[in-house]
């Protein structure tokens, strides 16, 4: 009967164990593919005497297109940081030193962003995406300058009379004042940077202020986001809050609402103000209580079409890389919660409902881009892809014990 018994248990061990086998995530295999399709992209961007145009930088592909649709890397192109930072991603995971010199001609495209006049806020993406992951991984002293002296072009657009960067200086008439929209939060993270890197201390205080009356006028009482916040230009007084690429001014739009959770979790961990980490959880958990059963977000949480409305992948894929940060700054089960939360973002970004497989060279489909405008939706979007391949870099290091953050 013992041995009975033991035989028992042990089947009953085993079974479990090849249970949590089968369910754990296998991030080395979506990483995988992720090598794979980077090198289908590297191969088709060089013609056929293998010279490659590295300023031309890919966006997205549309539906029903097998291949990405390029676009030169401008001031006014704010995705052509994204395509180097997968690079580097990439090169971080698999140590191919082809990829590292393919990122490192991509990345060379977007210096004159250094030296030039801010045209919008979207310089934190263009260059830390970039030159932030290239200096990261290879300490290339150059790559410190470029990112030290495009924060002081970012920092120009701040308004010390309203408290925030001015968003889109060429908008402001449209909106009827100083406008800033939820993704200048992601901006905010090479001021920080630069702040603590040699660059001028004030950065981390215009950024720190544009956190602090972001957070106050930006969010409804019920912790929505809206797009936009309109402020009086000489006063600094919140006009309204509006929308730009959302369904509403009264809805909640799925990426600007992606855009708040991840920005504010990084200026919680730059300035362990538990203020943040607070207000964080609850611009999380609104967004958390609205998901359809595969995590992945409608384009919009009040668009009426649902579940017919079209999905977006890229909200999902920043929100699952800044709650695998946000699980590590709070305890027990409230950072599993989050973790989780990420993981089922991730399993269900890398099946084939979402990935894009062998019928294009991108990481994932069903991202929306602009639906006002009815530009990119439904579509692979170069800036899913690279909160995708962020995500799972970020879960491989949780996985194997090492900090979030590499």
């Amino acid at each position: 009967m013992k041995t009975k018994a033991l035989l028992a248990a042990l089947g009953i061990c085993l079974l479990a164990a090849c249970t949590t086998t089968e369910n754990k995530f296998r991030v080395d295999e979506a990483l995988d593919y992720c090598n794979r399709q980077v090198e289908r992209t590297l191969n088709r961007l060089h013609d056929a005497n293998g010279a490659v145009d590295y300023t031309m930088m890919p966006r997205n592909i549309l539906n029903g297109q097998s291949d990405w649709n390029c676009r030169k890397a401008t001031k006014e192109e704010w995705c052509a940081g994204f395509w180097p930072g997968v690079l580097w991603y990439d090169y971080e995971y698999s140590g191919d030193k082809r990829i590292k010199e393919e990122a490192e001609k991509f990345t060379a495209s977007l210096e004159f962003l250094s030296k030039t006049p801010a045209f919008d806020h979207d310089l934190g993406f263009l260059i830390f995406c970039s030159y932030g992951n290239g200096y990261r991984l290879t300490q290339n002293p150059a790559y410190k300058q470029v990112i030290l002296d495009t924060a002081d072009t970012l920092a120009t657009l701040f308004k010390p009379q309203v408290g925030t960067m001015l968003s889109w200086p060429r908008n402001v008439e449209l909106f009827g004042g100083h406008n800033t929209i939820m993704d200048n939060m992601i901006n905010l993270e090479m001021l920080f940077w630069a702040a603590k890197n040699g660059g001028k201390p004030y950065l981390a205080d215009i950024a720190i202020s544009h956190a602090d009356k972001t957070m106050k006028y930006h969010f409804r009482p019920d912790y929505t986001s809206y797009h936009v916040a309109v402020y009086d230009t000489l006063t600094g007084d919140f006009v309204k809050g509006v929308t730009h690429q959302g369904y509403a001014d009264s809805s909640m739009w799925a990426r600007g609402q992606a855009w708040a959770i991840y920005g504010y979790t990084v200026v919680y961990r730059e300035t362990k103000d538990c203020r943040y980490l607070d207000f964080v959880q609850k611009v999380t958990d609104v967004y958390l209580e609205k998901l359809p059963e595969d995590y992945v977000p409608y384009w919009d949480f009040n668009d009426p079409a649902i579940p017919d409305a079209p999905r977006d992948a890229s909200a999902a894929c920043v929100v699952a890389s800044a709650l695998l940060e946000l699980s590590t700054y709070l305890p027990g089960d409230e950072g599993e919660r989050y973790k989780d939360a990420a993981m089922k973002m991730l399993k269900s970004l890398s099946t084939e409902n979402y990935q894009c497989g062998e019928a294009s060279p991108a990481f994932l489909l069903h991202s929306t881009g602009h639906w006002p405008a009815k530009s990119e939706v439904d579509a692979s979007i170069i800036y899913a892809d690279y909160y995708y391949i962020e995500a799972l870099l970020r879960l491989k290091r949780l996985q194997e014990g090492k900090p979030v953050i590499g």
